[in-house]
C-alpha cells in the first residue's frame, strides 16, 4: 500500500487508485461498498451511545436562492396556499412542489457510488455504461435504501491551527487528523462515519460567502491510505471532503476520484456542523449515534439528506 505522508503526486495518486481498491472485497456483485463495514454489531454499539435522546441536525436548509456556490438552486413552488382559500371555506389545503439537483457545493447530500468513474469504471469494476440517461443500473443511491446508522465521530480541525476556520484550499493532513483524535480523546474505528469540520460556515459568517473558484478547505489526498487502513465506512464534511484546489495536476477532486470508485466510500457533502460542534463541546464528547436516510430514488446518483447525530 502507498505510504503517503504528504500530498501525493499525480503518479502516486494513480497508484493509490489501484492499491486502495475494495473491488471484490464483499463479492463481485456488491454495490454497498464500505457500508458493509457497518455490521449489526456496529449499529448496536452506536445505539449504546444514546444516553440523553438529544438529536442534532447536520443539514443546511435546502438552498432555494441562486448564489455563486448554488447555480442550480432548489425549485420550491407552492401549488396552493391559505391566501388562496376563500374566507367562506370551512376547510383548505396547502401543497407544494420541490425539484432538486443535489450535486454541487450548496445542498447537503450523499453521493452514490455511481457518481464518479475512473478510467471508465465505477466501484467494484462496473462499467460506466451502467449509468444511463434513464438512471443508474448499478451503484445507485438505493445502496442506502434501508438507512445508514453507525457510530459517528466529529474531528474539529481549526483548533489545531489556533483558529476558528480553515481558508479555501487549505489541506488537512494525516498528522492533523490524528492530532484532532488525540486532542479530543477519541479514535476513529472500523465501520465509523467520520465527520470533518473545517469551519466553512464560521468563515462564511466572518468573511462573507465566497465563490466556487475560491476553493474549499478539505482533506489532503495523502489521507486516503489512512482512511483505508482505518476502514472508515463513510465520510462527511462541511465542505466537499476534498480540498480545492487539490494541488495535484489532473486530479481536481482526488477524494471523490479515489474514495468513491476505488474504495467504495460514500461521501456526504455540504454538511452544517456548527450545531454538532456546540453539542460536542458542551458534553466534551465527540462520538454519537449517527443516522441518515437517503431517499429511495431508484437509479439516483445522490440524495439530499438531513443527517442526525443523537446523544
Amino acid at each position: 500500500m502507498t505510504d503517503a505522508t504528504g500530498t501525493p503526486t499525480s503518479d502516486e495518486l494513480a497508484r493509490m487508485a489501484v492499491e486502495l481498491r475494495n473491488w471484490g472485497r464483499w463479492g463481485a456483485e456488491d454495490e454497498r461498498g464500505a457500508l458493509n463495514l457497518i455490521t449489526d454489531e456496529k449499529r448496536a454499539q452506536a445505539a449504546g451511545l444514546v444516553a440523553e435522546g438529544r438529536s442534532v441536525s447536520c443539514a443546511r436548509p435546502l438552498p432555494v436562492a441562486p448564489a455563486p456556490e448554488n447555480p442550480t438552486p432548489v425549485a420550491h413552488h407552492m401549488i396552493s396556499g391559505g391566501d388562496a382559500v376563500s374566507a367562506e371555506s370551512r376547510f383548505g389545503i396547502s401543497r407544494d412542489y420541490f425539484a432538486i439537483a443535489p450535486h454541487g457545493m450548496a445542498t447537503t447530500h450523499l453521493d452514490a457510488l455511481c457518481h464518479i468513474f475512473y478510467e471508465g469504471k465505477m466501484y467494484n469494476g462496473f462499467d460506466k455504461s451502467e449509468v444511463r440517461t434513464d438512471g443508474a443500473k448499478r451503484n445507485s443511491i438505493m445502496s442506502g435504501a434501508d438507512g445508514i446508522v453507525s457510530r459517528g465521530v466529529l474531528l474539529d480541525i481549526p483548533p489545531l491551527r489556533d483558529g476558528e476556520f480553515l481558508e479555501p484550499g487549505e489541506r488537512v493532513t494525516v498528522a492533523e487528523i490524528e492530532g484532532a483524535e488525540a486532542r479530543q480523546g477519541v479514535r476513529v474505528e472500523a465501520g465509523d462515519i467520520l465527520l470533518v469540520r473545517t469551519g466553512r460556515d464560521r468563515r462564511k459568517e466572518s468573511r462573507g460567502a465566497g465563490a466556487p473558484m475560491d476553493g474549499l478547505a478539505g482533506l489532503d489526498a495523502g489521507c486516503l491510505p489512512w482512511v483505508r487502513e482505518r476502514d472508515v465506512a463513510l465520510i462527511g464534511c462541511d465542505g466537499v471532503t476534498d480540498a480545492m484546489p487539490s494541488g495535484i495536476e489532473g486530479w481536481p477532486m482526488p477524494f471523490h476520484q479515489v474514495a468513491i470508485p476505488a474504495m467504495g466510500i460514500h461521501l456526504i457533502d455540504n454538511m452544517y456542523l456548527e450545531r454538532l460542534l456546540a453539542a460536542c463541546v458542551e458534553r466534551d464528547r465527540w462520538e454519537f449515534l449517527f443516522a441518515l436516510a437517503p431517499l429511495r430514488l431508484e437509479g439516483g446518483t445522490a440524495s439530499p439528506l438531513n443527517p442526525l447525530a443523537i446523544f
